[in-house]
């Protein structure tokens, strides 16, 4: 009978303790489960495509060629566009870099509805074979050449070509320079020979082979020419020394100088 009561005696503080931890587990519980209610309607909420739809480009970067319409028509290309919460960046980001004239985009987005997009353009330093451009790496690109706003200098070869056709204009062209000529178009034939025209209309026939030498050549004869440079159509320099030169017939020439006297 005493032991009972002593067993009574220890347990029965221990009660109280018990329901209050049951209560506070419950509220708890209930925490979680109205916390974790919450965070559901939000995610679904948001992530609804009826929700935070994006609806506004904001373009950024020193741009002469690409402009906002251009790059909301590489998005319309998507065949999807999700929302603020949906929508990969990096997709939208291959849409915008497919724009010709983009050398790298940057895209993020900003809450609630904006797509930021920071681009920046190829530099053409060239126009090749007639149709594409040239960056100052030498790397093709497919902007459009009838959007250039200066002259550029026009190169031509065969596939693989680019970078050896530009670097070589790049190292000559000082020379011609020096006469106050400039390069008008370089081209590298499928024979690996050189021809030059300038900007004066005169076409240099360079060959294969020691292409500094003969332009040295045609510098040294281009000075002894004096007057008669004008009537200069070619200039041959394929040969192991001298120069075969084409004149423009004297009827045409004529015909030029009354033109000129006439304006």
């Amino acid at each position: 009978m005493i032991k009972s009561t002593l067993e009574q005696g220890l347990r029965i503080p221990h009660l109280p303790k018990l329901r209050q931890h049951a209560s506070g587990g419950m509220f708890l519980l209930l925490v979680v489960v109205l916390v974790g209610s919450l965070l559901h309607s939000t995610l679904s909420w948001m992530w609804d495509d009826e929700r935070l739809p994006l609806s506004k480009i904001v373009l950024q970067g020193d741009l002469q060629y690409v402009s906002a319409q251009d790059v909301q028509n590489a998005f319309a290309r998507l065949d999807y566009i999700g929302t603020f919460m949906s929508q990969d960046v990096n997709a939208l980001q291959e849409r915008v870099e497919e724009i010709p004239w983009v050398s790298n985009a940057s895209i993020r987005k900003q809450w609630p509805d904006t797509v930021k997009v920071y681009l920046t353009e190829f530099k053409a330093e060239a126009i090749w074979n007639g149709i594409s451009l040239l960056n100052e790496t030498g790397v093709i690109f497919d902007g459009d050449v009838g959007q250039l706003r200066e002259e550029r200098i026009k190169l031509y070869g065969p596939e693989g070509s680019n970078t050896e056709v530009l670097s070589v204009w790049r190292d000559i062209a000082p020379r011609f320079e020096d006469l106050g000529l400039s390069i008008n178009t370089l081209l590298l034939n499928e024979r690996r020979a050189w021809q030059i025209i300038l900007d004066n209309g005169m076409r240099l026939e360079l060959g294969k082979e020691s292409l500094h030498q003969r332009i040295e050549r045609f510098i040294s004869l281009y000075k002894n020419l004096g007057t008669d440079v004008d009537r200069v159509s070619y200039i041959d320099l394929r040969y192991d020394t001298g120069a075969a030169v084409g004149w423009f017939p004297e009827q045409e020439l004529g015909q030029e100088n009354t033109d000129d006297e006439d304006r």
